[in-house]
Formats: structure tokens, C-alpha cells, sequence
């Protein structure tokens, strides 16, 4: 029965993560009128045990990913009033908005396996 109970935080905490991801990719578009902040996905929050802090992962499209950080970094606070009025729940926790390159790494990987195997055709 402990374990059971021991379990419910972190479930917990990804539910409230996930929340707060859709809510923030329905808040961005609508709320930020920044051109730096345009064409941005959220990819994943990732938020503390004590609910303080949560980073937020995002990808662009735009050639500018430090532009778009500094933008969604601006307008954190006017995020986080927003969220405190949808969420219910004691600690909302303050923005902090990381780039997430793995898309931009997974497309340099699928080149370089793309020619590994035009060489090997080759061969």
C-alpha cells in the first residue's frame, strides 16, 4: 500500500507538466505578439519536485532559437499570471524557456545514415 501512495507525486507531476504544456502552446500563439516568439512548439516541461521551477522545452522554425527564448523569456511573468488563473493548484511555477535541438539533431542524423547508405549502394 506505501508504494502505491509513494507513486501518486510523480504521476502528479507529470500531469500537472503536461497541463501546463497545453496551456502555455494555446497561451503563446494568442498572447505573445512578438515575431521572435512565431512558429514555436512546445516539446516538454519539465518541472521541479517542489513545483518552483519548470522548463520549458520548445523548438522554432525560425533561424532565430535564442530570439525566440529571449522573447517567451520576456513575457514569462505575463505566461505565469495566466497559468495561475487556469491551474488549480497552490505553487505555479516560474517559466524558464530552454531550446530543444533535437529535432535539428535528429534531422543531421537521418542525412549522414541518408549518405551511409548511398555509399554503401555504391559499393
Amino acid at each position: 500500500m506505501a508504494s502505491r501512495h509513494s507513486k501518486a507525486p510523480v504521476n502528479r507531476g507529470l500531469r500537472i507538466a503536461e497541463q501546463i504544456r497545453r496551456d502555455l502552446a494555446e497561451l503563446i500563439p494568442r498572447e505573445i505578439r512578438d515575431p521572435r516568439a512565431a512558429l514555436v512548439t512546445l516539446t516538454g516541461v519539465e518541472i521541479t519536485a517542489d513545483y518552483a521551477h519548470a522548463k520549458v522545452f520548445f523548438t522554432t522554425l525560425l533561424d532565430d532559437p535564442e530570439g525566440a527564448r529571449a522573447a517567451l523569456q520576456d513575457k514569462s511573468g505575463w505566461l505565469h499570471s495566466l497559468l495561475y488563473k487556469r491551474l488549480h493548484i497552490h505553487t505555479v511555477p516560474t517559466l524558464h524557456f530552454v531550446h530543444d535541438d533535437s529535432v535539428k539533431r535528429g534531422v543531421g542524423l537521418s542525412h549522414l545514415i541518408d549518405l551511409a547508405n548511398a555509399e554503401r549502394a555504391k559499393d
